[in-house]
């Protein structure tokens, strides 16, 4: 229950921000999860590319070696990203020669979209917004610890006589 009402709370913040927070979240997001090296050097990818369609080159490691192209689009809940927007993502992978890409809303995929993504040569992960505040939830992004409760057991060893 608190976890739900705390993903609710994360959208709600997120869509009452401007594109380019969203696009901060992102950043902070991909970096937590260990891609893009360090924060500036995620930051100054993200938003940079302008190659129609693509809003962002991250590195997928530390050393550089393979790149994520992102997509995103901070959308109202009740608005779905369509087969359509994917489609425009992929074509401008296979431009860029691109295998690996990661489309990310606050909204939700439809069917089509999810359909499309499943069965393409392109590596391409869909993020919806319920799966970005999950991701951002477990990888302490906009959120903190607000209370760390101990359960405490018996210590069997503290019981035996030597």
């Amino acid at each position: 229950m608190l976890h739900a009402a705390l993903k609710a709370e994360l959208l709600q913040r997120i869509l009452n921000q401007t594109p380019a927070f969203f696009e901060r979240v992102i950043v902070e997001l991909l970096v937590a999860m260990g891609y893009g090296g360090s924060h500036d050097q995620a930051a100054l990818q993200l938003g940079k590319s302008g190659d129609g369609g693509v809003d962002g080159v991250i590195d997928e490691d530390r050393l550089g070696l393979d790149r994520i192209y992102v997509q995103a689009k901070r959308y109202a809940p009740h608005v779905a990203v369509g087969r359509p927007e994917i489609q425009g993502f992929v074509g401008s992978l296979v431009g860029l020669g691109a295998t690996k890409g990661v489309f990310v809303t606050t909204s939700t995929f439809s069917s089509p979209a999810v359909d499309y993504a499943r069965h393409l040569s392109q590596r391409v992960i869909l993020i919806d917004g319920a799966r970005l505040t999950e991701l951002m939830v477990e990888h302490g992004v906009g959120v903190r610890v607000n209370r760390t409760v101990a359960v405490k057991r018996l210590d069997e060893d503290f019981f035996i006589e030597e």
